[in-house]
Formats: C-alpha cells, structure tokens, sequence
C-alpha cells in the first residue's frame, strides 16, 4: 500500500496481493505450490543437488569468517541447510531469487516501469488496509461489535476519560 514493489514467492498474503494488483506488478520467485512437495520429498529423501556450485561458495565464503568471524552460529545453520534441514526451501529457491532480482535491477533502470507498478500496486491495494482487516478480524475471528464513538464536548466533565476512577477538578484535569 505504500508504493513498495513486492519481491516474494507465492505464498501466504502474497498470492491474495498477486490477485489484487495482478502477478506482472510484483517479483516471483521460487518454487509453486505443485513444486514445494517434490522439492520436499526429493531433499527429505537425500537429493543434495539443489545447492548448486555457487550457492555452496557462497556458503565456504560465509564459514570462511570473511564477513565479520565465523561463529558457531553460522556453521551451524548452514551445515542444517545442506543435510537438507531446508523446509523453507530457503536454498531451493536461491537461484530463482537470483534471476528475479536481475528483474527487479532491469525494473528499476526504467523509471516509467517502476512507477507503473509501484501506482498500479497502491491503487489495487486497499483491500489490504487496516481498516477492513481489523473490521474482518472483529466480526470473523473475535467475534465483537462495534461500538459507538462518544461524541466530542466542550464540558471536561463529560469527556471520555482514560482513566474513570480519577477525581474530576474543577479545572477539568
């Protein structure tokens, strides 16, 4: 809603945005719904060659402390990656990431593309605002009414107070 171009895959509230502002405004990446259970199934089940000689690299560079010390942490979460503890699809997804990016770089280079999407992506937004979200989550999830808001007075007495069991002044306060 505020100008922003998505780059995501589609999953969660991005395939309801992709429904409003249309998929060609946003940046996909990564595998479809159809993919995410083969690719699941396939690394669960020992197939390794979703890391890819650059992404290992990547990784030998971060495990070599080149960007600040390679703690425990980091050897750790990638050694996870890589024996395929990756349900996220975290690397499955790296490449496609990669070349959405490069469409995002090519997007940005021309300004007229750029601001299509970003108006296109504000104006078929607004079913996503925070007044209809929390009017859904009232009604469908809580289960509230709405109640009335008190009308605005000159009388401090009268006025909606924080904090009902503080004395009135005759100041108001």
């Amino acid at each position: 809603m505020n100008g922003c171009l998505i780059l995501g895959t589609m999953d969660g509230a991005n395939v309801e945005i992709a429904e409003e502002i249309g998929k060609e405004n946003m940046f996909v990446f990564g595998k479809n719904v159809e993919e995410v259970d083969v690719a699941r199934n396939e690394m669960y089940g020992g197939k390794r060659d979703y890391i890819g000689t650059r992404l290992a690299r990547f990784f030998e560079v971060i495990k070599s402390g080149r960007f600040g010390g390679s703690t425990a942490a980091f050897r750790e979460l990638i050694g996870l990656l890589e024996g395929g503890k990756d349900h996220y699809l975290v690397c499955h997804d790296f490449y496609s990431y990669l070349e959405a990016q490069e469409l995002v770089d090519a997007a940005y280079r021309d300004s007229r593309r750029w601001n299509r999407m970003a108006i296109i992506g504000v104006a078929k937004s607004s079913k996503f605002s925070s007044d209809r979200t929390i009017t859904e989550y009232c009604r469908d999830i809580w289960k509230i009414e709405p109640q009335p808001i008190p009308v605005p007075t000159v009388d401090p007495r009268a006025r909606v107070r924080s904090f009902a069991n503080l004395p009135i002044t005759d100041q108001g306060n």
